[in-house]
């Protein structure tokens, strides 16, 4: 029978993310009987809940003797605490490795084979080398179509499903991303459940971009709601704007975005299950998915877009989501803000009809609102839109949004930056340009989006006029290096406005 050590746990009070790692002397007796090295995968048993955690070996003087460290992941997921008990075992062989391995060779999964893969993930029995592994396989157009439907499916599955028995119709919307500031889902989810749509929107924090729906909404209230707060909101208000991580929807998605934001990957194939899991697990049975197209946005060209519209439709069907795929303008950014709370200000001004809300973010917002009206009440687009106009124009959007964030727990005040910096421009001219791609980048070296308040707000747009010396764009850090650092790259990587002086 194969030996059982048992030790005592010490907190170590180190974040590695969602990975779970263990920590032990190197001169262990266990690490030397079992032959245990760093980097190998353990079991660990506590409180009736099992683990698989990566090793890392530790000088003997930071841990005492009879002491196993385990990191703040490791501590959540075992329900431990300091002095606890923690059994520590060899890891079973993981058979769905093997699958990993044939995907990466080029051939094709089955629903079987994607199932295993993903129930692993979700159970955190993959290290992140090994998910890094998968994404990196099924990146680019590596997923066919029947493959991208086991994906979905298997993300469903592994976690838990809202169920609306009161409703027919639950609608939904989402942006695959790409174009900064383009923050429409709190506006559009405002004006169509304030139109008597129940939307329940569960979306995640930001991938490869300064800021998700979920960071910018919970600069302004609580988003980290648990599924009995969410069903709770909705009766109340018909709506929600939440976090999705929080509540075990399609888990295993967010195991899999902490991998792609570190790799700076979102594959085709694992963006549609991204998106439809959400959506399937959230109980939808309508969704409306907005594809920006420009030459620096995630998608580049009509043709790449419209393949992409294709597959959602496919494996929405395939799935039981009725889908309705939007293709937009993204040659430019949305709004003025980028970054949580800048998009945040721009979300409220929007709102509240304010003189200074940028227009672009409000009719896009409007169309989008107009696209999810029609799908439930079939009047046709233009009616649809003056219909969200109306409910934006009198206050009922407003008032809507209002209802939503305190039934969710608080409203919060938005800070400020403690460091900003008013970028010139070195020329007159007109704004023939902007690089989406680096400017979320410059947004993100500023601090965006984990230091909320970090990123920056644009003073131009594409077809504004300059003048020399005049501001571009105002950069918000929290500290001296991330300013400096995010000034350095917009220096040193070529012009990210494009100035035509001869316009």
């Amino acid at each position: 029978m194969e030996p059982k050590h048992v030790l005592e746990v010490v907190d170590m009070g180190i974040d590695t993310h969602q990975e779970p790692v263990i920590f032990m002397r190197e001169d262990c007796d266990i690490c030397r009987a079992e032959g245990f090295s760093a980097s190998s995968r353990l079991t660990l048993s506590a409180n009736g809940r099992t683990l698989i955690a990566t090793l890392n070996v530790v000088d003997n003087h930071v841990l005492p003797v009879g002491r196993v460290g385990l990191s703040k992941i490791a501590m959540q997921q075992l329900h431990t605490k300091n002095g606890s008990k923690v059994m520590i075992q060899h890891t079973p062989l993981l058979t769905s490795l093997s699958l990993v391995r044939k995907k990466i060779y080029g051939h094709a999964l089955n629903q079987d084979e994607i199932t295993r893969i993903i129930t692993d993930i979700s159970n955190h029995r993959y290290s992140d080398i090994a998910i890094a592994s998968f994404l990196s396989a099924c990146a680019g157009t590596r997923l066919d179509v029947h493959e991208i439907i086991a994906l979905t499916k298997a993300m469903v599955d592994c976690g838990k499903r809202l169920e609306w028995p009161d409703h027919d119709r639950i609608f939904d919307k989402h942006c695959i991303g790409g174009l900064p500031g383009n923050r429409t889902t709190p506006i559009v989810v405002s004006i169509v459940s304030a139109a008597g749509l129940i939307i329940p929107k569960t979306s995640s924090r930001a991938i490869t971009s300064p800021a998700g729906t979920a960071d910018t909404m919970e600069t302004l209230t609580n988003v980290n709601l648990k599924l009995a707060d969410i069903q709770r909101v909705v009766g109340e208000t018909g709506a929600c704007l939440a976090w999705g991580g929080g509540v075990n929807l399609s888990p295993a998605d967010d195991l899999l975005i902490r991998i792609e934001r570190a790799l700076d990957l979102d594959g085709e194939g694992q963006l549609i299950a991204s998106v439809l899991s959400k959506k399937i697990a959230a109980g939808s049975t309508h969704a409306v998915i907005d594809i920006p197209v420009g030459a620096t946005a995630k998608i580049r060209t009509q043709e790449e877009a419209g393949r992409l519209a294709s597959l959602f439709s496919e494996v929405g069907t395939a799935c039981g989501l009725v889908t309705r795929c939007v293709i937009t303008d993204g040659s430019r950014p949305v709004g003025y803000g980028i970054g949580p709370v800048e998009e945040a200000r721009d979300i409220l001004s929007v709102l509240q009809n304010l003189s200074e809300a940028p227009q672009d973010l409000r009719q896009r917002s409007l169309m989008l609102s107009a696209h999810l009206l029609d799908m439930a009440l079939g009047n046709g687009l233009q009616d649809c839109l003056k219909q969200a106009q109306q409910l934006l124009e009198n206050g009922e959007a407003w008032k809507q949004f209002q209802r939503i964030v305190r039934a969710q727990g608080w409203s919060k005040v938005l800070p400020t930056a403690h460091y900003q910096h008013d970028e010139p421009a070195d020329r007159s001219g007109v704004v023939t340009a902007i690089d989406n791609r680096r400017l979320a980048r410059l947004a993100k070296l500023a601090g965006a989006p984990f230091h909320p308040a970090a990123g920056l707000r644009l003073a131009v747009n594409v077809g504004s006029e300059v003048q020399a010396g005049q501001p571009l764009f105002t950069l918000l850090s929290e500290s001296k290096g991330q300013r400096d650092y995010a000034m350095e790259f917009y220096h040193d990587n070529g012009p990210i406005f494009t100035i035509d002086e001869t316009s």
